[in-house]
């Protein structure tokens, strides 16, 4: 019970890493409250959890300030919350490439302005191995990647001494990936398995575990550590 006292606040906590880490964090003895612009499965997750809910959109300043005002001081803040729009670099849709970093890096900016973390507590970042191993028309979305890992790195120097860091995950077997047909998900899936070193991807658990370890090593800021199942040296 590491967290046991502790103010767990989880941006993007209804669904995928962000649920698994805010059940990781209740486990651990923490209060959490979990932020969503989905209110209906948000107040699902709450009351499985006994955790707080409060709808939060990473898209609008005001939305992440109110979070805050809500919330009071906290010891631990994780943004998982983002929604991508990608595709074919000439011909994506200006519209969605701004909408990428809207969500993805401009919100991890405005939850870190808003936040009051009390020093010595973190802030977690999530990436996204796309940062340093790009694929065909997806560079919008690594491009947001390591535009995060580079804030969180300035923000340990800027916001210390709060903990910042940030966790970049390889394939993840989330609901993200739900709109893809079933067939589709599956041989994708077995396909990026069988290629790992590991033998498997990942789960929202995995990272969840990488995200309460920054959370509890008090010696850990400005790190980016990859959970990835051995992509990066495969």
């Amino acid at each position: 019970m590491q967290l046991t006292g502790k103010k767990v606040v989880v941006i993007g906590g209804s669904s995928g890493i962000g649920l698994a880490t805010a059940e990781l964090a209740r486990r651990e003895g923490a209060d959490v409250v979990v932020a969503s612009r989905n209110v209906e499965r948000l107040d699902a997750v709450a009351a499985k959890l006994n955790a707080t809910a409060i709808p939060a959109d990473v898209t609008s300043d005001e939305s992440i300030a109110d979070l805050f005002r809500r919330c009071g001081p906290v010891d631990h803040v994780v943004v998982t919350a983002a929604q991508l729009r990608t595709g074919p670099f000439k011909t994506v849709a200006m519209d969605d490439v701004r909408a990428t970093m809207e969500s993805k890096f401009w919100g991890a900016w405005r939850v870190a302005r808003s936040a009051e973390i009390r020093p010595g507590g973190s802030l977690t970042l999530v990436s996204g191995f796309l940062s340093i191993r790009p694929r065909p028309n997806s560079a919008i979305v690594g491009a947001a990647n390591g535009a995060i890992e580079s804030l969180a790195r300035s923000l340990a120097l800027e916001l210390a001494p709060v903990r910042v860091n940030a966790v970049s995950p390889g394939i993840i077997d989330t609901p993200i990936r739900a709109a893809m047909p079933e067939e589709a998900r599956r041989d994708m899936l077995a396909k990026t398995a069988a290629g790992l070193p590991v033998g498997r991807v990942g789960t929202g658990e995995d990272i969840a575990r990488q995200i309460l370890a920054f959370m509890t090593i008090g010696f850990a800021t400005g790190s980016i550590v990859y959970i990835d199942g051995g992509a990066l040296i495969t």
